[in-house]
């Protein structure tokens, strides 16, 4: 398997690299021949790129250690979801899987547009194809994932313990997935460039495709988010490190992009900045491999570090050198007549939101590379904490969510003080009126008043939108409150997806805000029987059971946890010990309400097991980050999904493009 699994993979990058010519051949002389074996090429690549990835699976399943990958990352006592898992938990593994995303997603938006984009689709695949050359090209001759031993190992040292966690098996490929997903807008904005073809189609042709991302990038920095909660044992889930930033910036810039590239459709305008965005968002993700592989930056979730630094800020240069080349030389064409007319208008506010979100986005980028610049000037490395992010972004936090509340009950082009008034008048009491409501509740921290006064007018104005669509539906067609919301929903899905979104952010955002002023930590040693208060509970020691098994050790405590004197739960948090990488582990236990996480770790158990200390944190609102989030994917998935009307319309677009052709104007390009 491992010869075939090699071959596959250099016939692979043979297959690429034919498809870039074929498809640039095929495009500048016009023959629909090499246009179709170019696009043949890309969905062989594929097949045998998915050989490649069986053959290692079956590898890693079989505990074949004569694959030096296979002993590296997994062992004989590994349980097989992890064993499947193993992957992507390696350098070799987890680049294989990138380029696997990388030919089915290049493989589906080739047969997207075998019929549609004539112009700007046989570069697009050029570019895609380019992009896997370089993957191919790492895995046939820099970073080997079927790479054979002299000396076959009867047993493998396993893989990392940090990534024996089921939130690990789906965290990696939700964020691959977002990742990789970006290379297609990436490809077909690129495109649009070197052709010159300029106008919103390469925007319609790739809009569902950055939504994709954007949800994979959500449900990814999601996933980290849990797994950082549940693994390391700190009581948190976000402390700023560089890997966590490296996912959450590309997220920052795709969310601003979303929101950019409805101007354009509207108004024609930002063509150079949506541009811009998809191209950082992509050069991004590049980025965040980099800091993943290279090593320059040390991070508890960089778990393979390697060589391959060099050859990603290669390829990193390369993109930015090349992609900015291609907008310099195009600014001419890009600058639209259009202009903004006030800045009170829904266009101004969506700009303001892009820059606040960029903000963001290169306020986390300085903090990262800021340990890696101090080095490189000063010969020391100054290390960014989360102090800094925290008092950057904060501000800026509040600015997104205002701005988020302004825009949707804004007009466009422009709109007068009395509008203003009255869109903004129940929004703004209601918002009021949680800030007094918190203040008389004994919240006195400035940002907290702030944040839920915010957050509060944001749902006033998402309350107002809807009641405004629901009465226009009962006052023209007759329909009950329900039928008429659900219909609204279904007919607008795009706009009231994205609604449903923002309610998402806004519970977030408010989980984030309570569980990060209002935390209670408690370290407390005792014997068995005795007990110990935190917060309103009382956590009483019952004893330890311990566990040998062939694949790790592991001393279980029980807690029995009471309020008000009657019990509530039993909890069972533990220390992990695995053999193979003799490494320790922490599982802790979680007991999770609307209104509070009780976090309870074992910090330390002496040796007869009868006395403990246990490190117990009391955090407010955790609940409502996992529920917000839960909520900004259905919103997601309310917006993708497919819509008859939609549909009708690009009909008609492409037939209209159709048409054009005939006559021989530019094409529209499809969905």
């Amino acid at each position: 398997m491992s010869q075939l699994g090699s071959l596959s993979l250099l016939i692979a990058l043979l297959l690429a690299v034919y498809s870039i010519g074929a498809n640039l051949y095929g495009a500048r002389k016009q023959r629909a021949d090499f246009l179709a074996s170019a696009r043949h090429a890309l969905w062989a690549m594929c097949a045998l790129v998915t050989l490649a990835v069986i053959a290692l699976w079956s590898g890693l399943l079989s505990s074949d250690f004569s694959l030096e990958y296979v002993a590296a990352y997994s062992s004989t006592t590994l349980p097989t979801p992890y064993k499947f898992a193993a992957l992507w938990g390696g350098q070799q593994g987890s680049l294989l899987f990138w380029t696997w995303l990388l030919s089915i997603f290049t493989s589906i938006a080739a047969f997207q547009n075998r019929r549609r984009n004539p112009e700007i689709a046989p570069y697009a695949g050029a570019v895609l194809a380019l992009v896997a050359v370089f993957f191919l090209g790492m895995l046939n001759f820099v970073t080997r994932p079927f790479d054979a031993l002299s000396l076959v190992p009867s047993e493998g040292t396993d893989l990392n313990p940090l990534l024996q966690n089921y939130w690990m098996a789906i965290h990696p490929p939700s964020l691959y997935t977002g990742y990789v997903s970006s290379t297609v807008p990436f490809a077909f904005g690129a495109a649009a460039l070197i052709t010159g073809k300029l106008d919103d189609s390469w925007i319609r042709s790739t809009r569902r495709w950055a939504i994709f991302s954007w949800f994979f990038l959500t449900l990814g920095n999601l996933f980290g988010a849990r797994w950082a909660y549940e693994v390391l044992g700190w009581g948190g889930y976000w402390a700023w490190d560089p890997v966590e930033n490296a996912a959450f910036m590309p997220w920052l810039v795709m969310t601003a992009y979303l929101h950019s590239v409805m101007i354009q459709e509207r108004k024609d305008m930002l063509k150079v900045w949506n541009l811009a965005l998809i191209g950082l968002a992509f050069a991004l993700t590049i980025f965040g491999t980099f800091i993943t592989r290279s090593g320059v930056i040390s991070s508890v979730h960089s778990f393979t570090q390697s060589g391959l630094g060099p050859y990603f800020l290669s390829f990193l240069i390369l993109v930015v050198v090349a992609y900015t080349g291609l907008l310099i030389f195009r600014s001419r064409d890009l600058r639209s007549p259009a202009e903004f007319e006030s800045y009170l208008s829904r266009e101004a506010a969506f700009l303001f939101n892009n820059l606040v979100l960029v903000g963001i986005a290169f306020a986390v980028f300085w903090g990262t590379i800021f340990p890696v610049l101090s080095e490189a000037v000063r010969g020391v490395k100054i290390t960014v904490g989360p102090p800094f992010f925290n008092q950057v972004n904060g501000p800026l936090a509040l600015a997104l969510i205002f701005l988020m509340g302004v825009g949707p009950l804004i007009a466009w082009r422009r709109t007068t003080p009395r509008n203003l008034i009255q869109s903004f008048a129940a929004p703004a009491t209601l918002g009021l009126a949680a800030g007094l409501l918190a203040f008389a509740f004994h919240i006195r921290a400035w940002y907290v008043l702030a944040a839920l006064s915010v957050a509060a007018f944001v749902m006033g104005t998402i309350i107002v939108e809807f009641r405004r669509g629901v009465s226009a539906r009962r006052h023209m067609i007759g329909e009950a409150p329900a039928t008429a919301l659900v219909n609204l929903v279904a007919k607008n899905n795009r706009r009231y997806g994205g609604y449903i979104i923002h309610v998402g952010v806004i519970v977030a955002f408010v989980g984030i805000v309570g569980s990060a002023f209002f935390k209670t930590e408690v370290k407390k040693t005792v014997t068995q029987g005795q007990s110990f208060a935190v917060g309103p509970y009382r956590l009483q020691y019952l004893g330890v059971l311990p566990i040998d098994t062939p694949h790790l050790e592991s001393a279980t405590a029980n807690l029995l946890v009471s309020r008000d004197g009657r019990e509530v739960a039993q909890m069972a948090p533990a220390k992990l010990f695995y053999k193979r990488q003799q490494q320790p582990a922490t599982k802790v236990a979680i007991r999770s309400t609307p209104f509070a996480d009780l976090y309870v770790v074992l910090a330390g158990l002496d040796d007869s097991g009868r006395q403990a200390t246990f490190e117990v944190f009391l955090t407010p609102l955790v609940f409502w980050l996992w529920g917000g989030g839960l909520l900004m994917v259905l919103g997601t998935v309310v917006v993708m999904w497919p819509n008859v009307r939609e549909r009708a319309a690009i009909a008609v677009a492409l037939r209209s493009a159709a048409d054009s052709q005939i006559a021989g104007e530019p094409a529209p390009g499809g969905d």
